[in-house]
């Protein structure tokens, strides 16, 4: 698997991800920590009701370090997240991630839903 895109194709073909959402850039969120990210949602995918923004750790950014951090997350029918897993980037990025992901709230659905979320960490903004 030479990059994420084989991965996932392999990881859906492979039956690993049982529904393949949206991917997802998140950001754009007002504050001094978050002004270095983006978001953009495809249109037709379950929505986010509420989130927390993930914490850009002040060390990294300082030190200009950033990158893409990729997140699976399994979603309940009620909207809860039910779990995380971190499929790329930075471990330090990818927990704060995953820490705010899991307080993040969806919109109700029929059954769990698994989607790929991708968070981008710019420290030049």
């Amino acid at each position: 698997m030479g990059n994420f895109a084989d991965a996932t194709r392999q990881a859906v073909r492979g039956g690993l991800v049982p529904t393949l959402g949206v991917v997802l850039l998140f950001g754009g969120w007002s504050g001094a920590a978050s002004a270095a990210q983006t978001y953009d949602f495809s249109p037709g995918e379950r929505k986010v009701v509420s989130r927390v923004d993930p914490d850009y750790p002040d060390a990294l950014k300082k030190l200009y370090i950033g990158g893409v951090v990729r997140v699976e997350v399994l979603i309940a029918p009620s909207g809860a997240v039910k779990s995380t897993k971190l499929l790329g980037g930075s471990p330090i990025l990818g927990q704060s991630c995953m820490k705010a992901i899991k307080q993040w709230k969806y919109s109700p659905a029929a059954a769990d839903e698994t989607l790929m979320v991708k968070i981008e960490f710019d420290p030049h903004r």
